[in-house]
């Protein structure tokens, strides 16, 4: 009886070892992980923001536009008699096509998603274009819904659903005319300097909240 209940002793003293072993371990990796982090997070606090600037007249930017993660509208503005409203949101290209740069994508390439709605209307113009410092195309027209959500996947669902024809099979005078119909309702190169400071700022704000949340998931694990 004795040599048998010694011998469970030995066996639960193994396991409480081993267990006592394992969460010293774990709280090592955590500490090290919560120190590198700590050192990441200060260290992107103390990157300097690009110079502050205004959306070209008369784009208003956003309430809240800068809160959360998501995708969401950037710009707005009134246009016309028709009390047109024009939303932009914006992506860099290669968040759309992973991989952009090795795809020949320029990093300085945005992706621009253009809404053009009226009030009395139940669907919406929706451009999808490729915006770059010194200019502006169009890769397609479509019609949507008004209202259609702005976020990450309906971005990419609206890149990959039917848009209409081809924007280069049409001829060029449309090309030039639907070219001249955003224009005149202020979207084009001149947006540049504004957007890429925007997501540089929207970058930087995300990056240091996924420092920190992921700082205080690390922390709040219970070794078990």
């Amino acid at each position: 009886m004795w040599r048998k209940l010694l011998s469970g002793c030995g066996v639960l003293k193994q396991q409480l070892c081993r267990r006592y072993s394992t969460a010293t371990a774990t709280s090592a990796v955590n500490s090290m992980l919560l120190r590198s982090l700590k050192e990441h997070y200060l260290q992107v606090s103390k990157m300097i923001p690009p110079p502050k600037v205004s959306p070209p007249s008369p784009f208003t930017v956003v309430k809240g536009a800068l809160d959360g993660d998501g995708t969401g509208p950037v710009l707005k503005r009134s246009y016309g008699d028709d009390d047109e409203e024009i939303i932009l949101s914006v992506m860099r290209m290669d968040n759309i096509i992973p991989g952009g740069d090795g795809d020949g994508y320029d990093s300085n390439q945005l992706f621009l998603h253009v809404v053009v709605s009226k009030p009395a209307e139940k669907e919406s113009l929706l451009f999808l274009c490729a915006l770059f410092p010194d200019a502006l195309g169009i890769h397609s027209v479509a019609i949507r819904p008004s209202g259609e959500a702005f976020s990450s996947s309906a971005l990419r669902s609206s890149a990959l659903r039917f848009t209409g024809p081809r924007f280069q099979e049409l001829d060029e005078g449309m090309k030039d005319a639907f070219h001249s119909y955003i224009e005149e309702r202020g979207v084009g190169d001149s947006l540049f300097p504004f957007l890429q400071a925007w997501l540089y700022v929207k970058d930087h704000r995300n990056l240091v909240r996924w420092f920190k949340l992921v700082g205080s998931f690390v922390k709040e694990t219970k070794s078990v």
